[in-house]
């Protein structure tokens, strides 16, 4: 049996372009960008000003995700190749991996197969220092805070109404609850405290719809920590921290630019997890990815009930995108897992239980289409898959208004994503596209809620416990009635039990609490039992990981 080469060996056996052709490619000149070795750079504020987006902008989503993989990194980064090869001037803009799913269970965001961006380690790994840099901004403030408690506390903050945690880039569940202050008198004040994890970090999101830098140091500033004894906001400028937060994150800033194992552009920068966070790269990103080519692919996380809510919802309504397309990844393995069948028959055909699954697929297409955005399904082929599971997803779309096509992208490249890329050429050319938000922000926040978990999730409605509906009153006393919502929920499923797979009915979405995240811009509710930091698995892929003494990487996926 030929054996499979694993992600990490296509990886580092390609050869790569010097980042200046890269950049080159899309009119960047080297003066333009910041080289960090041979293969990665980040792009000068500079030649981002001089950029306007002028450019098309498809959307990649996809299914309810399942332990069966579904491969929407892969086809993001394959149908880009695709176009490429078909004469686009195109860009895939995707968001940085976080080191907790690497060394935990999902692994990486770098796509797969002969569909990656690269060099694929250093992404999975510390890149450019992202992560460290808002790590150590968003630590910076937690430090602040702490110490001007320590001092006197002139704002008259109230230690038992801290919201603001402390963040590490990494899964560990033993930081959910924790009590800092323990050394006496001069160990500062002795509290309550929690740890989420960077891509959940409110700074992550700041950086992630930052329009510039005095935008960011602006969105700081806002950032709400906590409550006086009065129950007034306190927020991070007034413990004049965003100053040096912000020259934490200048560089962490500007979008990386890299490359695919084709040679083409890529952007990835930023990553706020779906589940807990908006799910989004960059918003500087996707617009200088707007100004430097004619296509732009983007993906959201998770399914597009998590990831394309939020992309829609919060990241084009704040920055003023207009999507034209999504494409909608799906697997033969996983929609026979949402119909029923366990991981370890998925091999075998079963029409029947596809059948069954694929009213996953259906509402997904049915929640992108309702923004007035026309969908492509992208098949994500694997071998086991028979010819009768595989019509029978293109016939079932076709009901739907949806186009589809097969995608071969991991086994094939951009050769393997040629089919998928011209139905999205051909829903560009048809431009009947009518991009909106699914609410009007300006709506009391339960109603936007109630929106949200209705005509996303399909439940029967929501049910608030008493904190939730403390803390909404607290958000709109706040001034945050009117801005877009977050919902924090589990990816697995449509509604907030991870349990229930397919497309279940009947439910009621509860939602346990409501915080401010005042400096990105929208509140964040809290669905069911989710939580901000995760943990690690009883065997974390950690564990099959090391470095041989002549560089070789194993077990990096």
């Amino acid at each position: 049996m030929t054996k499979v080469p694993t992600d990490i060996a296509i990886a580092q056996s390609a050869s790569l372009r010097p980042i200046v052709d890269v950049a080159a490619e899309v009119g960047l000149g080297a003066d333009e960008i910041l080289p960090y070795g041979h293969y990665k750079a980040k792009i000068s504020a500079e030649a981002i000003a001089k950029r306007q987006p002028t450019g098309r902008l498809v959307l990649v989503t996809g299914i309810s995700p399942t332990a069966a993989g579904e491969g929407k990194s892969t086809v993001t980064v394959g149908v880009a190749q695709a176009l490429r090869r078909m004469g686009k001037k195109t860009m895939v803009c995707m968001r940085e991996p976080s080191l907790g799913p690497v060394f935990g269970i999902k692994g990486g965001a770098a796509g797969g197969g002969y569909a990656q961006v690269v060099p694929m380690d250093e992404i999975n790994l510390h890149f450019t220092g992202d992560f460290h840099a808002i790590t150590s901004a968003h630590n910076l403030l937690s430090a602040m805070l702490d110490s001007h408690i320590h001092h006197g506390n002139a704002l008259g903050i109230d230690q038992r109404r801290i919201t603001w945690p402390r963040t590490i880039d990494m899964n560990d569940r033993a930081l959910r609850q924790v009590v800092v202050g323990l050394g006496g008198l001069n160990g500062g004040p002795s509290r309550e405290d929690r740890f989420v994890i960077v891509p959940g970090s409110e700074i992550m999101a700041i950086l992630c719809l930052a329009e510039d830098l005095a935008d960011l140091e602006a969105r700081c500033a806002r950032i709400i920590v906590g409550l006086t004894r009065d129950k007034k906001p306190v927020r991070a400028g007034e413990l004049k921290a965003s100053g040096a937060m912000t020259l934490l994150l200048k560089d962490a800033l500007l979008p990386n630019l890299v490359q695919t194992l084709e040679g083409g552009p890529a952007l990835v920068h930023g990553g706020p997890f779906a589940n807990i966070a908006h799910g989004c790269n960059s918003l500087i990103a996707t617009k200088l990815g707007l100004g430097l080519a004619d296509i732009v692919l983007t993906e959201a996380g998770f399914g597009a009930d998590l990831g394309a809510e939020k992309f829609f919802d919060i990241k084009c309504r704040l920055g003023g995108l207009n999507p034209e397309a999504a494409i909608v990844v799906a697997t033969v393995r996983a929609l026979k897992m949402h119909g029923g069948v366990q991981k370890e028959a998925l091999g075998t055909p079963d029409v029947a239980a596809l059948t069954r699954g694929l009213a996953n697929l259906e509402a997904h297409v049915k929640n992108v289409q309702a923004f007035g955005v026309p969908v492509v399904v992208a098949v994500n082929r694997f071998l086991s898959d028979s010819p009768e599971e595989l019509q029978a997803v293109i016939d079932a779309c076709a009901d739907w208004g949806a186009r589809a096509a097969l995608s071969d992208v991991w086994a094939q490249g951009g050769a393997g994503g040629e089919a998928v890329a011209a139905e999205v050429l051909s829903v560009l050319e048809e431009g009947k596209g009518a991009f909106a938000p699914l609410y009007d922000a300006a709506l009391p926040i339960r109603e936007k809620i109630e929106i949200i978990a209705r005509r996303m999730y399909g439940a029967d409605g929501v049910d608030y416990l008493l904190p939730a509906t403390r803390a909404i009153a607290q958000c709109e006393a706040m001034g945050l009635a009117d801005t877009p919502v977050c919902i924090a929920k589990t990816q697995y499923s449509f509604s907030d039990d991870p349990s229930l797979l397919g497309r279940p009915e009947g439910f009621r979405i509860t939602i346990k609490d409501v915080f401010p995240s005042a400096g990105a811009g929208f509140v964040v509710a809290l669905a069911g039992d989710i939580m901000t930091m995760p943990g690690l698995s009883k065997a974390p892929s950690a564990e099959a990981i090391r470095i041989h003494p002549d560089g070789r990487i194993e077990g990096l996926f």
